[in-house]
């Protein structure tokens, strides 16, 4: 007897997904037959143009807007997502800017814009989400955390420490959701080709701190993203995806 659950005809809000990571995985889960709400802050013209793709694929997908940082724009998300496309089943936290600071520049507005943007959220949409996907007796939840949790990267302790929290966030959720068939784990990439990274150094220089010799690329993380969300019995996890960056 089959354990897994078919992702198709499922329901995603997926965060920052107007380009880079977040985009890539929207497009696979799309064409795995899900309905896609493609959450975007400043560039709607691109989350637009990826829903409009998506559909000349025969894929369906609404791009939603709004302030991960803004409590009430999470709430609007998901009624937005769940108004045009039916409950949410799968919550994939991405959204979160990436600006390099050392301590001494860091100042308290940066410290709490990071975390608010990249744990905060995800605790919310957790909140959020999480009580139709145990009516339902399934779900799926991954947030997207980073090989600088463990080696203390190169953006800045705000981002570090925002980073650690969605594993400890993950390690919590787990086993209390894990009855009620909701998973939820975490991908920690390292150093993808993504706009973001552009901001921390020449990608030549950078490539050369991974093993394998390259950059990642966002289809590598969406692919490990994929493989969590159509397994059920993997939970609580958090995996690497970085090249050798950090063996563990």
């Amino acid at each position: 007897m089959s354990v897994e659950a078919p992702l198709n005809g499922r329901v995603a809000l997926v965060t920052g997904a107007s380009r880079g990571i977040g985009a890539a995985v929207a497009r696979h889960l799309a064409r795995s037959g899900v309905r896609v709400a493609v959450g975007y802050h400043h560039r709607r013209e691109a989350a637009e143009a990826l829903c409009r793709a998506l559909a000349e694929e025969g894929r369906r997908a609404v791009a939603v807007g709004g302030d991960v940082a803004d409590p009430r724009a999470l709430e609007a998300l998901v009624q937005a997502t769940e108004q045009a496309l039916g409950p949410v089943d799968i919550v994939v936290s991405n959204a979160g800017s990436v600006q390099s600071r050392s301590l001494e520049e860091l100042d308290l507005a940066d410290w709490d814009r990071t975390l608010n943007e990249h744990l905060r959220a995800a605790f919310l949409l957790a909140r959020l989400t999480v009580p139709g996907m145990r009516e339902r007796g399934w779900g799926r939840i991954v947030l997207m955390s980073s090989v600088a949790a463990f080696t203390g990267g190169l953006v800045g302790p705000h981002y570090t420490t925002a980073k650690a929290g969605l594993i400890g966030l993950t390690h919590a959720l787990a086993p209390a959701l894990a009855p009620h068939g909701i998973t939820v784990n975490a991908v920690a990439p390292a150093l993808i080709e993504t706009p973001a990274l552009d901001a921390l150094g020449e990608a030549s220089t950078l490539a050369r701190r991974i093993p394998v010799g390259r950059l990642g690329h966002v289809d590598e993380v969406a692919h490990m993203v994929m493989s969590l969300l159509n397994n059920a019995y993997v939970t609580g996890q958090t995996v690497s995806v970085d090249g050798g960056l950090h063996p563990r």
